[in-house]
C-alpha cells in the first residue's frame, strides 16, 4: 500500500516526516542527524561510533540509570547508532508513552554529559571488539579490501576506528563533535505509527522547537580524492577456509548509474538463485559462502563479491569471482534474467517497508543523504526501466580491473 508522507520544516531547520498508519497502537521514531563517520578526522576515526555508545549513559537532568528506568519501565525501545553517512536515535512505543520518549530523546540529543567513566568502560568495549574482529576472517578481509580502495577517505576505516585511534578519544572529543554537529538543522525527525500530523508536529515542536542554532555548520574534514589503484594484497591467518573478495569503485547514491549496480549486485549475489551461488557454489562446489553487496553510501561506493573456499582453491576462486563479473560486461541478461532480478529487487524492497520503524526508517534515510522522500518512488521506477544493454553499459565502465584481498593459510597466499 502507498504511504502518504507529509513534510515539514520547522522555522529553526528541523525537518519533520509523518506517516499516519493507525493500525496498531505503537509510534516509531527516527531521528537523524548527518553526523556519520565521514565527518571525522582520520585520526579521530571510531569517534562518532564511541558517541553512539555513551549518549545515553547521562544527561545534566538524568544519570545513566534513571534514563535506563525511564525506558524499561514502560517497555518502550530507544537506542543510539552510528553510520558512515549520518548518526540515528530510534524510538518505538505504545502511543501513550511516545511525548514522554521524545522528551527523553531531546534530553539526550541536546543536552548529553558524556562522563568520563562511561567513556572509559566504552571505549575498553569498543577495543575489545576491534580485537575480537581482528580474529575473524572475513572481517579482516574486508578491512584490508576498504583500506585499499579508500586509502585517505572514512570509508577505508571501520565505524569502530582502530586501535590506536579509538583508545586516544577522551570525553572533550565527544562534546566538541556533539556541539558542532548536533543541532536542528542538522537533524530530521521521521515518524510512522498511530499518531496524527498535527499531533506529531505539536510533539517535537514542544520538544524541539525552542532549540536555536547561533552559528554555521562546521566544514567536515575535506575528503580525499579517491586516487588509489587496484592491486592485490594478502594477510596469512590460521585459518579452515580461505576468504576472497574483489572489489570495484563504483558511483554514490546520487549518481544516474546506481540503480543498474543495484539491480546488477541483486542478480550476481543475492541470495540462493544468484549467479554467483548457483554458478560458483552449485554447480563447480567452490564455495561454502559467496555472495555479494553494494552499499548504498553518499560518496563513492564499492562493489564487493566475496566467498569462502577450502584454501586449495583461492586461486580459483579469485578466477571464478573476476570471470562473473567480468561476463556483465560483454553478455547482456537475458529478459527473463533482467525480470526475475527486477521481481527480487523490488519485491525485498517492498518487504523492507512493512513496519512502522522500517517505513520511519526509509523516508528518514533518504531525507537525510540529501535525496528527499520522492527518491522512494523514483527509485522503483528507476529500477523497473533499466535495460539489459543499459545494464551491460554500467558494468563495463565499472567492472575492470578489481582490487583484490586474500586471507588464508600461509599455502593459500603462494599459489
Amino acid at each position: 500500500m502507498e504511504q502518504s508522507i507529509t513534510r515539514k520544516v520547522l522555522d529553526n531547520g528541523l525537518t519533520i516526516l509523518v506517516v499516519e498508519n493507525p493500525s496498531a497502537d505503537i509510534v516509531a521514531s527516527r531521528i537523524f542527524l548527518k553526523a556519520g563517520s565521514r565527518c571525522e578526522a582520520r585520526e579521530k576515526a571510531g569517534l562518532v561510533n564511541l558517541l553512539a555508545t555513551v549518549i545515553t549513559k547521562g544527561t545534566e537532568k538524568l544519570s545513566s540509570g534513571e534514563i535506563a528506568e525511564k525506558i524499561e519501565s514502560v517497555g518502550a525501545v530507544l537506542s543510539a547508532n552510528a553510520g558512515t553517512d549520518y548518526f540515528s536515535m530510534n524510538i518505538k512505543t505504545v502511543k501513550a508513552d511516545f511525548l514522554p520518549m521524545l522528551e527523553l530523546a531531546g534530553e539526550i540529543l541536546r543536552s548529553p554529559t558524556f562522563p568520563d567513566s562511561e567513556v572509559e568502560l566504552e571505549r575498553n568495549l569498543t577495543l575489545q571488539n576491534i580485537r575480537s574482529q581482528q580474529e575473524q576472517p572475513f572481517n579482516v578481509a574486508f578491512d584490508q579490501l576498504r583500506t585499499m580502495m579508500y586509502p585517505n577517505h572514512p570509508y577505508g576505516v571501520s565505524i569502530l576506528g582502530t586501535l590506536e585511534t579509538a583508545a586516544e578519544i577522551t570525553s572533550e572529543d565527544l562534546r566538541s563533535f556533539h556541539k558542532a554537529y548536533f543541532r536542528p538543522d542538522n537533524m530530521v525527525i521521521s515518524l510512522c505509527g498511530r499518531i496524527t500530523l498535527e499531533e506529531a508536529i505539536a510533539a517535537v515542536e514542544a520538544v524541539f522547537g525552542d532549540w536555536q542554532v547561533s552559528s554555521a555548520l562546521p566544514i567536515s574534514p575535506p575528503l580525499s580524492p579517491l586516487t588509489s589503484s587496484p592491486q592485490q594484497n594478502a594477510i596469512a591467518q590460521d585459518t579452515q577456509q580461505a576468504i576472497v573478495m574483489l572489489g570495484y569503485l563504483t558511483p554514490s547514491v546520487e549518481e544516474k548509474d546506481y540503480p543498474a549496480l543495484k539491480l546488477l549486485n541483486t542478480y550476481l549475489g543475492n541470495g540462493l538463485s544468484s549467479r554467483l551461488f548457483v554458478e560458483l557454489r552449485e554447480k563447480r562446489g567452490l564455495a561454502y559462502d559467496v555472495s555479494g553487496f553494494y552499499p548504498t553510501r553518499l560518496d563513492s561506493s564499492q562493489f564487493v563479491v566475496y566467498m569462502g573456499t577450502a584454501p586449495e582453491n583461492s586461486a580459483i576462486a579469485i578466477s571464478g569471482l573476476q570471470q562473473e563479473v567480468e561476463r556483465l560486461t560483454k553478455i547482456p541478461l537475458t529478459p527473463e534474467e533482467i525480470q526475475s532480478a527486477k521481481n527480487k529487487l523490488l519485491g525485498q524492497y517492498a518487504l523492507g517497508k512493512q513496519t512502522n520503524a522500517e517505513i520511519a526508517q526509509v523516508y528518514g534515510w533518504y531525507e537525510i543523504l540529501g535525496l528527499g522522500i520522492e527518491f522512494d518512488r523514483e527509485f522503483q521506477a528507476a529500477i523497473a526501466k533499466v535495460t539489459a544493454q543499459q545494464a551491460m553499459q554500467v558494468a563495463y565502465r565499472y567492472f575492470k580491473q578489481p582490487y583484490i584481498s586474500l586471507v588464508g593459510p600461509e599455502s593459500c597466499l603462494t599459489q
